[in-house]
């Protein structure tokens, strides 16, 4: 059971915009995919939630549900060459990627503050 009880929706919100799930204030990353060992507002401590590989598998999904409409939409109404659609969606496809890697660990890690999903090895 959850133990703490700060809303589920509070919590993802908190993930989108990459801020603390505890106060909603403080910035979790300290680099691109680097989480801070503590919240810098309320001192909570993010060290001990493993996102491991959550984050890029989210990140995939998610990109793969942007891109393949886009492309199958594309292909029927304007049929281009192949080696333009391969101009166009390899780099569209690793920039959505790379958008939303950060905010899908960061989701991770909301979700997993929320049910208290602490790793035990530390």
């Amino acid at each position: 059971m959850a133990k703490n009880k700060v809303s589920l929706i509070r919590v993802l919100i908190s993930g989108i915009l990459k801020k603390c799930p505890k106060c909603s204030q403080g910035k979790i990353f300290s680099g691109y995919l680097k989480i801070n060992n503590y919240c810098s507002k309320c001192n909570e401590d993010l060290s001990v939630y493993r996102t491991d590989d959550f984050g890029p598998w989210l990140s995939i999904v998610l990109a793969g549900h942007i891109v393949v409409p886009l492309v199958l939409s594309t292909e029927k109404t304007f049929a281009p060459a192949l080696w333009l659609q391969t101009l166009i969606w390899i780099p569209f496809s690793l920039i959505i990627v790379l958008y939303l890697l950060p905010v899908s660990k960061s989701i991770c890690l909301a979700i997993m503050w929320r049910l208290n999903m602490k790793d035990e090895e530390q």
